[in-house]
């Protein structure tokens, strides 16, 4: 017999954890409350809502249309330090980079789904899985993907986990489904006619401090339905002890 091992805890308890400033711009919104993404049929009702942004005491500012949602909006959490964005329960960060479905340098990337002969091609490296249709043939795929430098990502989607060494800019209408840990920090600009850039959780540990910046129609809403699909899909498979027994009658 095979068991799944109980999924990796992040600890994510918001929709943006992070230990420096964040500032929003234009239209970004970081938003709390607990959503579906759109399309998504097998999900459980929402949870509670979540803060919108956790830090540990950094500023966050908005200007234009930018706006920040969640329960309460902003929570400052003075225990956050750098250990909750590589120690997590279950596994570290490098043995969860260790296991990585795809693994590729920092760079500029495009990704999107790919179906040969009718069936979800992983073997193709800039196929991230598709939540933007679900019970399409790669919207069982969740990936998770290592990064090992500095990333930009411009078009289309990705969903799993996404471990990233260095920054990540998001750039256009990507969007990402499930888990998102950035070593560095977290830069957004423009959203293009999507819904939102992340549908899960996202932890910027930006190492320097900086201010993690949101512009342009930048969305983050909290998920936990994207973060649980993507911590089942992705747990490790083990091989259950078997028990001697004999018959007593």
């Amino acid at each position: 017999m095979i068991t799944r091992i109980a999924p990796v805890d992040f600890g994510i308890h918001a929709s943006l954890t992070t230990q420096g400033g964040v500032s929003l711009q234009g239209n970004a919104n970081v938003n709390g409350a607990d959503q579906i993404p759109t399309g998504w049929t097998s999900c459980d009702v929402p949870g509670p809502p979540q803060p919108g942004i956790r830090d540990n005491g950094g500023n966050v500012t908005t200007g234009g249309n930018g706006n920040v949602v969640g329960n309460p909006p902003v929570v400052n959490d003075p225990t956050l330090d750098n250990t909750d964005f590589t120690v997590f329960g279950g596994a570290t960060y490098a043995e969860m980079a260790a296991r990585a479905t795809i693994t590729l340098p920092g760079g500029n990337y495009s990704t999107a789904p790919v179906v040969t002969n009718g069936a979800c091609d992983n073997t193709v490296l800039t196929n991230w899985g598709d939540g933007l249709n679900p019970g399409a043939a790669c919207g069982s795929y969740f990936p998770i993907i290592y990064l090992s430098g500095t990333t930009t990502l411009n078009n289309t989607q990705g969903q799993g986990i996404l471990l990233v060494d260095g920054d990540l800019n998001i750039q256009g209408s990507y969007e990402f489904y499930g888990v998102v840990i950035i070593q560095g920090d977290l830069k957004t600009s423009g959203g293009g006619a999507t819904e939102a850039h992340f549908w899960g959780g996202v932890m910027a540990k930006n190492a320097d401090l900086s201010v993690q910046n949101l512009t342009g129609k930048a969305t983050l809403n909290f998920s936990s339905c994207a973060i649980l699909q993507a911590l089942q899909a992705t747990s490790a498979i083990s091989m259950m002890r078997s028990r001697g027994w004999t018959q007593l009658f």
